[in-house]
Formats: structure tokens, sequence, C-alpha cells
């Protein structure tokens, strides 16, 4: 149990630290003079670099429950995980002011089919996911330190049952989310092929809608090959001329976020040292409404109010029942802290808060949230976030839609 609560705080820091190092490291020089225009005076016969993808991800997985350390039916450790990728991407052509602002952004999506060496008991489960990554440092002319992250869903997982998979109490449903963060060198060996390697780090949970959800981590190594269909250099140099980036301008925008999903609870039952899971779903209604402080290109911040009513919260336990408590005691207002790391077409977001108005027991308690911003328009955008309790305990999940208001950003990766 201290080794899953130890993954589920590393977990946050994981995104934490993939936040931070695209908010410090990941950046172009912009210290051009500042022209009086802000249109991409650069023109190139295709506006994107298409590329595919194969890696393989050699891992270990991390024993965070009695069902890896060996309570199986094998009653072996189940130590080693490997998977094989196959990947679609695209990045703006060089020297525009996407790739300069952004690092060379790509962005695409995955399919990936995992072997945890337990077929029968945890399955081989295939991943679809979206990905993006950029540059954190040039290193030569042809090699830099990038990052990447992935985030989709999974299936094909042998989730518990009490009867046919009672060993497996780390996963109870057959579709789970995906969650990759890696950091690695990429080569490009010729203006058609890049070889890359390094580490990458992953996790698999339900986000508690379903019980168990002790999930599965993984570390371990990432090497891979892409075939670049257009791209004209293998070379990182700039050009002897290159158009200067407009001035940003920095403003502030209002983002108000929807959202709604659902989870399972575990209630301690007669004083017991253990929770015992209710039967039931109960449903999560919230909202955020965030002013932000837009600083630059790639990042803004701002405090948060959070409203939130979970259904599951001071649940309790009476003559053999799980009880539902008055509806004051599962309704809170929060603030929060907020940053987000701006990419083409998405946005990472942490948040550090407190309620500071609930109905006490399961509410009375500072939250942590991970989120991820999809654009689906110049304004609105698909809002995926997860929600921790105290850095340890899973809160629930984020699915919503938000808008954004006096929304000045210049949106290059949107113009013709």
């Amino acid at each position: 149990m201290k080794n899953n609560i130890w993954m589920r705080k590393a977990t946050f820091l994981l995104g934490l630290m993939l936040f931070l190092s695209g908010v410090t490291f990941a950046q172009e020089s912009l210290s051009d003079p500042i022209p009086e225009n802000n249109a991409d005076t650069l023109s190139f016969p295709d506006r994107f670099i298409h590329k595919f993808g194969l890696e393989v991800r050699p891992e270990y997985i991390v024993p965070t429950n009695i069902f890896l350390q060996g309570e199986n039916k094998e009653w072996m450790p189940i130590k080693n995980s490997s998977a094989v990728h196959l990947k679609y991407s695209f990045q703006f052509q060089p020297n525009t002011y996407v790739d300069r602002i952004y690092g060379g952004a790509y962005q695409g999506f995955g399919l990936a089919r995992y072997d945890f060496g337990n077929p029968k008991e945890i399955g081989n489960p295939v991943a679809l996911y979206l990905f993006q990554g950029a540059r954190i440092a040039k290193i030569l002319d042809q090699l830099s330190l990038n990052y990447e992250w992935n985030f989709g869903i999974s299936a094909g997982w042998k989730p518990y049952d009490r009867y046919n998979n009672y060993y497996n109490v780390m996963i109870g449903s057959k579709v789970n989310a995906y969650l990759n963060a890696n950091f690695y060198l990429n080569w490009m060996v010729s203006p058609k092929i890049d070889l890359n390697a390094g580490f990458a780090l992953t996790h698999f949970s339900n986000g508690n809608t379903k019980f168990p959800n002790l999930g599965l981590n993984t570390v371990g190594l990432k090497l891979g090959m892409a075939y670049n269909f257009n791209r004209e250099s293998n070379r990182l140099s700039k050009p002897l001329f290159r158009a200067p980036i407009p001035k940003f301008p920095k403003h502030i925008s209002y983002d108000l976020v929807l959202f709604g999903s659902w989870r399972r609870k575990g209630v301690y039952v007669n004083g017991g040292e253990f929770q015992v899971p209710s039967p039931n779903a109960y449903p999560v209604l919230g909202f955020n409404f965030a002013p932000m402080y837009n600083f630059g290109y790639k990042f803004r911040a701002g405090i948060s109010l959070d409203g939130v009513y979970d259904g599951s919260a001071n649940v309790y336990e009476e003559n053999n029942e799980f009880c539902i408590p008055l509806v004051y005691k599962q309704l809170a207002l929060g603030l929060s802290a907020r940053g987000e790391y701006i990419m083409p077409y998405f946005t990472v977001g942490i948040g550090l808060g407190v309620n500071v108005i609930h109905g006490g027991g399961d509410l009375k308690s500072c939250y942590q949230i991970l989120a991820l911003k999809t654009e689906i328009s110049r304004n609105a955008y698909l809002h995926i976030g997860y929600s921790l309790h105290n850095f340890e305990t899973p809160n629930f999940l984020m699915l919503g839609i938000g808008y954004r208001f006096n929304n000045q950003y210049p949106c290059f990766h949107r113009n013709r």
C-alpha cells in the first residue's frame, strides 16, 4: 500500500516535472526584433512535415501491490513488460513561427500493444493515444534532447473477478486510461530518418471509476526510429535570415470548465482498518472558473474557483447498508493555484488547491489536479483532468468542456 501511495505521488510529480521541463527548457530564442505585423512571412509548399514511427519499449513493472509481488496463479513476481508502438505525427516546417516558438513541437496519434508476461490474469492490452513532444535543448546540429507525453485509453485487460480472476486485485476494469511521459535523445541521421533513445514512465488506471484500482506502473527504455516523408534537412542550424517573431500581447483571459464523471468509493465498516468497496457508482459534477494571466506564448497562470458535487463524499455504512449523507456534506468550494504549459492544439495544466467551504469529512482536504485541454475551436476545448486527494488518494476524473473568454492569444498554428 505504501508503494502504491508513493507511485500516485510520483505520477503527479511526473506530470509536474514534464510541465516544468516544457516551461523552463523547451524554447527557442525569441530575442529577435519585433515587427509591426504578425503574419508568418515564410512560405513552404507543404505546411507540415509528416512522419511515421516505430518504437519498442522494454520496461520494468514497479511492484506496488501483492499481485505483482507474487500472489498470483503462478506464485511468481511479475517484473517485466514490453510494448511495440506504431505512431503517426506531424510538425510545422523548420524556422516558421510555430517551430521556433514551440521548439519544433510535433503531435499525432499512436497505437501500442503491451505484454506483461501474464496474459491469463492481466491480458495483453492495446493502447490508442494522442501524443505531443518538443525539443528541450539542442546538443548538436543533428542531435537534440526531447520530451514527449502520451495520453489515451487501453483495452483488452483481464480485470478482477471474484470467481475466475480473484488474484488480480490490481485492475478492476476492461478499459483503463493510459498515461506516459518520456525523455529521449533524437538523432537526425538523414533528412528522412531519425533514431531516438531514452527512458519512459507509464501509468495505467481507471480513474477510480471501478474497484479495484491499484493501477500498474512501469519504468523502462524507449528505442525507436521515425521516417520523415518530406523533410528537406537533417540539421537544427539557423538559416542566414529568419523573420522576427511578433511580440506577445500579454493579457488576462478567463477559463470556464464544466465537468462530470462517476466514481467508486471504499468505506470503512464497523470501525475496521480496511475499506469495503461500495457496490454503487456515484456521480461527480463540478466547475472551474479561472482568471489566468498570459505571460507569453507558452505559459499562463492564475487562481481558480473550483466547485464540486461529489456523490461519494462522506458515504457511510449503517446496518450493512451504504448510506448517502445530506447533500451539503457532498458539496465543496475551493481555491487553487493554476499553471498551464501551452503548445499547439494542447495545453497541459496543474493545480494545487484547498476546499474553503465544505461539508467536512472527506471534503476537508487539499487537492491536486493534472489536466489536458484539447482545442476544438479558437476558444472552446475539451477538458480531461484527474484529481488527487492529499497527494495520495485518487479522487475522480474530470471529463468536460471549457470556454476561454477574452482570448487574445495569437494562434499561428491555425493560420494558412
